[in-house]
């Protein structure tokens, strides 16, 4: 069995992991199993950059094999904004980010939004790998649906007639940008167990 450190505090995430990674080889602990409250400044300029930070930081302090998630929100008609400062866009919660969001897009006509997720892994040796994975939709007018997190009440996937608030999260889980990416990392997963 391998151990894999999440760096994350964010329980959601977590339970996103494992539902779409979920395999035998692998058990994943979280930054709050294990106690630590650390933080790392992610002053980088790109999702990849932020995700890189957190991995090696936390992978080379606990020395294990680590994963961290830098996603976000890109829309376009606000030249790809909230983005890299999806999470603390409003320097308030989830509900005011969204608030804040379709403030900015009153009266846009061009609602086309699509979601990144960059997954880095680091070995406590340094050696690091990179999954991208994005899916794409719109913005919707209002916060629709309790489900997920983040921006999900707001962002609206025409294949589904629904946001990914609306969504049951067996379907977001399988079409989600974070999905994408942990499917380009879970096709590595034999190659990571075997090579700790």
């Amino acid at each position: 069995m391998t151990k894999m450190l999440v760096a994350t505090q964010n329980e959601h995430k977590l339970k996103e992991f494992n539902k779409i990674l979920n395999h035998e080889q692998i058990k994943l602990v979280s930054l709050k199993d294990l106690n630590d409250k650390d933080d790392v400044i992610e002053d980088g300029t790109s999702f990849l950059e932020n995700a890189t930070l957190k991995a090696c930081y936390f992978a080379k302090k606990h020395q294990m094999i680590t994963i961290s998630d830098d996603s976000g929100l890109v829309v376009e008609a606000l030249n790809g904004r909230p983005g890299i400062h999806s999470a603390r866009y409003s320097n308030g919660g989830d509900h005011e980010n969204n608030l804040k969001v379709l403030k900015e897009m009153e009266n846009m006509e061009n609602r086309k939004s699509h979601f990144v997720s960059v997954i880095v892994l680091c070995y406590p040796n340094g050696r690091v790998k990179s999954y991208e994975g994005k899916v794409f939709g719109y913005l919707a007018q209002s916060e629709r649906g309790l489900n997920g997190f983040g921006y999900d009440s707001i962002f609206y996937v025409p294949e589904y007639q629904k946001t990914f608030g609306e969504l049951e999260s067996s379907i977001k889980n399988q079409i989600s940008h974070r999905a994408n990416a942990l499917k380009l990392l879970k096709e590595d997963i034999d190659e990571i167990v075997n090579n700790k």
